[in-house]
């Protein structure tokens, strides 16, 4: 099965070896997305609510490029540096997603890329 990338100047470059998202058929691969502004590649600043935000504007707008959106998602990871931070991500997620909501994990770990306190992934049906 053949892959696309997909790219969206309205989410930050990527900042590795790797694509934004991938579309292989009926699916769409989103890549993680930690709290930065796309204009600048700054990463945001303050409240963790915020930080959790620009997260999924970020996964949002590579899910339009890709000609979907968010309640698209059928499986959303969610990786926390601080555990503490996971009511939070409840909170927001519930700004982004209707019933039934996708799959998801949330998990600790010890650091993120450039210090980030949030980061997540999806995938999407399309």
């Amino acid at each position: 099965m053949s892959k696309t990338p997909i790219h969206s100047e309205q989410a930050p470059a990527a900042i590795g070896t790797y694509s934004q998202a991938i579309r292989s058929g009926d699916t769409v691969y989103l890549s993680g997305q930690i709290p930065l502004e796309p204009e600048t590649g700054d990463m945001v600043e303050g409240e963790i609510r915020n930080q959790i935000r620009r997260v999924f504007d970020n996964l949002a707008a590579v899910a339009v490029a890709a000609g979907s959106s968010l309640q698209s998602a059928v499986k959303i990871n969610v990786y926390l540096t601080d555990m503490s931070n996971f009511v939070a991500v409840n909170e927001i997620m519930a700004e982004y997603f209707d019933e039934p909501y996708p799959a998801r994990a949330a998990v600790g770990v010890a650091s993120l890329p450039r210090g980030a306190a949030v980061e997540a992934d999806a995938i999407l049906t399309v």
